[in-house]
């Protein structure tokens, strides 16, 4: 049970990473490297999280379609910690 939270929560956090990347490459008119720079200058930083933690619902439901509970509630857990990481972002941000 513990091994397929854990495969939940890390697969949510490799769609997060994905999802974020992508929203990157495809909204932004500079490079990746660019991006980041300015994502980090603007305080933009739990924005980008929250757009790429998208990609969690989709994953979130595959594992529902196939009976994979667990894994599931993992990716929830994972979900949980972003919105919990931006929080902390948004109030203790400089």
């Amino acid at each position: 049970m513990i091994k397929e939270l854990l495969i939940g929560f890390m697969v949510g956090l490799i769609a997060t990473a994905v999802g974020s990347f992508i929203f990157i490459e495809f909204f932004s008119t500079y490079d990746f490297h660019t991006s980041l720079e300015l994502i980090q200058e603007g305080d933009l930083e739990g924005k980008v999280l929250v757009l790429g933690a998208i990609a969690n619902f989709f994953v979130f439901f595959i594992f529902l379609k196939k009976k994979q509970i667990y894994r599931a509630r993992g990716v929830l857990f994972e979900t949980f910690f972003i919105a919990f990481l931006v929080l902390l972002l948004t109030f203790f941000q400089k």
